[in-house]
């Protein structure tokens, strides 16, 4: 299944999903940078999202003080920002559809039944691979804890199992759903919309066309085109740029200790210590005194920066 690139057709509408598990820093700077100038590149609308269907993750507050740090950093989203605690009745109704369409089915295993299967399958592999447990039913005494979604058989064609498409920074990109992941999760064991739905019921919902993110994020973006598919959905582009990280060579998150760029510091500083460093590491060499001349300079050079990736850019895959 591939996913072709159409060209730039009607109004270009991108977006920026930040989780409030904490303030952003340097490297979710970097992908909100990145989505802002394809936005302004194209003369397009940039929307906000708040992915909080994590409640157990969120922190009190933080929503406000994503947003008050992106128009510090002079990003202005169009319209109203919306948070996803407040759509989970387009989650439902996409549940209830891939369901009327018998493509999803209740999972009762827990991580380390699933591990557990791999070995004994001979599938060892540092990614979990659903094996299809309970596809045919939950056995005797087994209580459903997840809802999964159908993924073409390892049997079915390749065309089926293959999911392609163009990413505008990375080129062909492809990923075997049977082989790579297997039926996944679309509502969590906790009772929380997974990702991969909630996302894909979003664009959809508010229209996007372009998704610019981080390519810690490229591995997921199969799994969202068979889903949009199944849903009647359009597919998005997509581009990713690569993800900052740490000295230890880890991604750059919560989770790994990065500190929020944005202290309260005047904005001046922020351009210092946060903009102008977030612009590099997107290749863009800029020279700018205030925010203002920032963006003046990074939307032409952002514009000139994927000019030249469109000609490197080559084949690779998802994972």
């Amino acid at each position: 299944m591939t996913s072709a690139l159409p060209p730039y057709i009607g109004p270009y509408i991108g977006r920026f999903a930040p989780s409030p598990t904490g303030p952003l820093h340097l490297g979710s700077l970097v992908a909100a940078m990145a989505s802002y100038l394809d936005a302004k590149v194209h003369q397009g609308r940039w929307l906000v999202r708040i992915e909080d269907l994590d409640r157990d993750r969120n922190v009190a507050g933080v929503d406000q003080h994503i947003l008050a740090s992106l128009q510090r950093c002079g990003m202005q989203w169009d319209g109203e920002v919306t948070w996803q605690t407040l759509r989970t009745d387009l989650y439902e109704a996409a549940l209830a559809q891939l369901g009327d369409a018998g493509a999803v089915y209740p999972c009762s295993c827990s991580r380390k039944e699933i591990q557990d299967s791999q070995l004994r399958l001979g599938q060892a592999s540092s990614a979990l691979v659903y094996p299809g447990t309970c596809r045919n039913g939950l056995a005797p005494g087994k209580a459903a804890r997840a809802v999964r979604l159908k993924t073409p058989l390892r049997t079915a064609p390749s065309p089926d199992r293959v999911i392609c498409f163009h990413d505008r920074w990375h080129g062909k990109v492809c990923q075997d759903l049977a082989a790579e992941v297997g039926d996944f999760v679309i509502r969590r064991a906790d009772g929380f919309w997974a990702y991969q739905l909630a996302v894909v019921v979003d664009d959809g919902a508010q229209g996007v066309t372009d998704i610019v993110r981080g390519a810690d994020l490229l591995d997921s973006t199969p799994r969202q085109l068979y889903l949009q598919a199944l849903l009647g959905l359009p597919q998005p582009r997509y581009l990713h740029v690569p993800v900052v990280a740490n000295a230890d060579g880890e991604k750059l998150s919560k989770q790994t200790g990065a500190q929020a760029f944005d202290n309260g510091a005047p904005v001046a500083q922020l351009l210092e210590s946060a903009l102008l460093p977030a612009a590099r590491f997107l290749g863009l060499n800029l020279q700018a005194d205030s925010v203002e001349a920032f963006w003046r300079a990074a939307v032409p050079a952002w514009e000139r920066l994927l000019a030249a990736k469109d000609q490197s850019s080559g084949p690779r895959s998802a994972t």
